[in-house]
């Protein structure tokens, strides 16, 4: 099992090697960042959007989070990461597209289609409930249609992309630069099982990239 100290370990092989292969890489990036595309992908440890991708340091923006979820625009007072993030990227670095990425065997999905949270206090899993209840609505119309089997769970992985691509049209900001030609949002999901990545249509449907 990897612990800290095998990531410091992992820390002087990359010091070693890549990071002095790509030591110029490097010197231009302490100037600053200019990703052109902003990644919005889940915490799972086993869908890194940089590997997914094959991208290299400062060529994507991320944010990740439990099921790759954006919450809709909100003035209510509270700290929203996500926003702040969302906020930055399109307003300060300019970024020209936004991409949703889902997987399979979410974790975070199977919480919300099995309500195995609710009712949890703060730090007992309340805080999953509270942020998992974005697909709310999704997961009934789901469960009603395919159940609680296979078919609802990947129905509700890649509804989480649907759900967040719809709150990003909920902020100004975004709306605006969207209508402007200057911002794309994208939606993909990535199949831990065969490694393949889907992409959204326009419709909202899915196919093999």
């Amino acid at each position: 099992m990897t612990d800290f100290s095998d990531l410091v370990g992992g820390y002087h092989r990359f010091r070693s090697t890549d990071y002095i292969r790509q030591r110029d890489r490097w010197a231009e990036l302490a100037e600053g960042q200019s990703p052109k595309v902003m990644v919005i992908a889940c915490s799972d440890s086993r869908v890194d959007p940089a590997q997914v991708f094959d991208t290299s340091p400062g060529e994507i923006f991320v944010v990740r989070n439990v099921a790759n979820l954006v919450p809709p625009f909100e003035l209510d007072g509270s700290r929203h990461g996500v926003s702040a993030a969302l906020e930055f990227a399109v307003s300060q670095l300019k970024v020209g597209e936004i991409v949703v990425m889902g997987h399979g065997s979410c974790g975070g999905v199977n919480a919300a289609l099995t309500r195995a949270f609710e009712g949890k206090a703060p730090g007992e899993g309340g805080f999953i409930a509270h942020w998992i209840d974005m697909l709310d609505s999704a997961r009934d119309r789901i469960v009603a249609e395919h159940g609680t089997g296979p078919a609802a769970i990947r129905e509700m992985e890649l509804e989480t992309v649907r759900v967040s691509i719809a709150n990003l049209r909920t902020f100004p900001n975004i709306r605006e630069a969207e209508a402007a030609g200057t911002l794309r949002l994208r939606g993909a999901y990535f199949a831990i099982a065969d490694g393949v990545l889907h992409v959204m249509d326009e419709t909202g449907d899915f196919a093999p990239a």
